[in-house]
């Protein structure tokens, strides 16, 4: 699983902390990426059981990013809500990193 690891923290390494149109793009491929590469834990035996709860924040995570790209939302609102995904995002995989 080492190259689950080096990929995880790739990913990690990616994360956009700004609002901007090409920062969202690349958040939701980080996120497909990363329910890739769990989805790859999961088959593991050894990883298998301790996966599945890390899949469960990842809707919200796009809810949340979704809102911040909300036109009625104002650049304050897209940022903070940004800010608020990435974060949540971050804290994710980590927690996949400590396997």
């Amino acid at each position: 699983m080492n190259e689950a690891h080096s990929t995880l923290q790739d990913l990690f390494n990616r994360i956009p902390r700004r609002h901007t149109a090409d920062n969202v793009k690349e958040i939701y491929g980080i996120l497909d990426a990363y329910e890739d590469v769990l989805k790859d834990m999961e088959a593991d035996e050894k990883y298998g059981p301790n996966v599945a709860p890390l899949f469960e924040p990842l809707d919200n995570i796009r809810s949340t990013i979704k809102a911040s790209n909300s036109p009625k939302a104002s650049k304050k609102q897209k940022d903070d809500l940004f800010d608020e995904a990435s974060g949540a995002l971050k804290d994710e995989i980590e927690a996949a990193l400590k396997l």
